[in-house]
């Protein structure tokens, strides 16, 4: 087992920190594969010590692989009442996201996928409403491979990621964000990219390592029938166990109205006919993490990159309107682009000008 004591500071902060559990309290802990043993005992022990009530229940995208292969319609789309439970019961609910192989699932039909993903939109929109709730993506071996550097260096830039200087990070985030919040209309513009929304009224959210982890953004939900434009992508997008290169799609009146990209255009057709809000834009989001700063082809890690911005399909943070999809797609803004807040230029090659 890995004995790293680096977890265990981790566990600490997660139960204490992120989470706040209280004497009395129970925290539901999705372990992910088996990697992410040595942080879920360190979450257990930490939430013991706090007078909580934890339980385990386990995960493995393996395990996924087996019900959408050898599974009928009716098993494919069904939502496991015991998870469904799990969210009532908890008051807490923490998914310790172990790194997997992207392409266990590559021979299984775009179609099972979608309906897997909607089945589990449920019980992601259950954790949404009925608990205090964290997710963390757990580096191993297989992460480090994926994002082309040592495990050491991974490693590294995970545990420094979630143990910045949290107070003094999210006081000058939050100055730009108070400085976002006086504007109302937002263009992005880049290399295949005219992108445009309006948020007048809403907050600008600053992530501050509560709920994904390691954490380090500023987010707002736009005003979803006032988006237009095009958008492409140049990091891997990944949902459901498909990696999508090159992805561009085009916005008319807060709708998808196109997809392009180099593979699986009819997965994410797909995906974005979940239901009525999921080919709508929930999110809107600066990366903002100084020690995250590879690409890993994993949404919660590189969503978090200083110098990215992301944008989610689906269900917004404010609950503006339900979809149970939720699916951040990162663009790198270190190779140029600009975002203008009102005509003015705040935002330039990945550093904010404000």
């Amino acid at each position: 087992m890995n004995t790293d004591k680096r977890w265990k500071v981790l566990g600490e902060s997660l139960v204490n920190y992120s989470l706040t559990i209280q004497p009395g309290e129970r925290l539901m802990i999705a372990m992910y594969e088996t990697e992410s043993y040595p942080l879920a005992l360190a979450v257990y022990e930490a939430c013991i010590k706090a007078g909580g009530y934890p339980q385990i229940q386990f995960m493995s995208e393996a395990l996924k692989h087996a019900v959408l292969k050898y599974g009928n319609e009716e098993q494919i789309s069904w939502v496991p009442e015991i998870e469904k439970y799990g969210m009532e019961w908890a008051d807490c609910y923490l998914a310790l996201r172990g790194a997997f192989n992207l392409n266990e699932c590559f021979d299984i039909p775009a179609d099972k996928l979608a309906k897997y993903q909607k089945a589990m939109g449920v019980i992601s929109g259950l954790r949404w409403k009925e608990t205090r709730w964290a997710l963390v993506r757990v580096p191993n071996e297989r992460f480090a491979q994926q994002a082309n550097v040592s495990y050491e260096y991974m490693m590294d830039m995970f545990f420094d990621a979630c143990s910045i200087d949290w107070a003094e990070h999210v006081k000058e985030w939050q100055r730009v964000a108070d400085i976002l919040d006086k504007g109302n209309h937002l263009r992005l513009t880049g290399d295949g990219t005219d992108f445009s929304f309006d948020y007048g009224g809403k907050k600008w959210i600053v992530a501050d390592n509560k709920t994904n982890i390691p954490d380090g953004e500023i987010n707002v939900a736009p005003i979803w029938n006032t988006v237009q434009g095009v958008v492409s992508f140049d990091f891997p997008a990944t949902i459901g166990g498909k990696v999508i290169h090159n992805l561009k799609l085009t916005f008319a009146d807060g709708v998808v109205t196109e997809v392009q990209a180099d593979d699986n255009v009819d997965f994410v057709k797909q995906i974005i006919a979940t239901d009525e809000g999921a080919n709508r834009i929930g999110e809107f989001a600066f990366g903002t993490n100084p020690y995250v700063n590879v690409c890993t082809t994993d949404i919660l890690i590189d969503e978090k990159i200083f110098g990215t911005i992301h944008m989610a399909l689906g269900r917004p943070y404010d609950n503006a309107y339900y979809s149970s999809i939720h699916w951040d797609i990162i663009k790198d803004m270190r190779k140029g682009g600009s975002v203008t807040v009102d005509g003015k230029e705040i935002y330039r090659d990945g550093k904010f000008l404000i």
